[in-house]
């Protein structure tokens, strides 16, 4: 008798799907982010489920807006995944 998927080897859309506990190796879905303002270019540090908004340093533009779960980022910024 086989299985029809592999339980040892799972795919990474399958792994992406399921919830953060259940993974075969457990990991959590936030990270840390560098934010570059679009005014004054300057990169700020934000965590994606921050939940207060965030505002550039430089020009006091803002940077990313709370929600129920991601922050969502302002229109013309752009980011980077923060490597561990």
């Amino acid at each position: 008798m086989t299985l029809a998927i592999d339980l040892l080897n799972p795919l990474e859309s399958s792994e992406k799907r399921s919830h953060k506990l259940k993974r075969l190796v457990q990991s959590p879905n936030s990270f840390f982010m560098d934010v570059k303002c679009p005014g004054c270019f300057q990169i700020t540090t934000v965590f994606s489920h921050a939940q207060t908004v965030v505002i550039c340093g430089g020009c006091a533009t803002v940077l990313s807006q709370p929600t129920g779960g991601k922050a969502r980022l302002t229109e013309g910024c752009s980011f980077r995944r923060k490597q561990n």
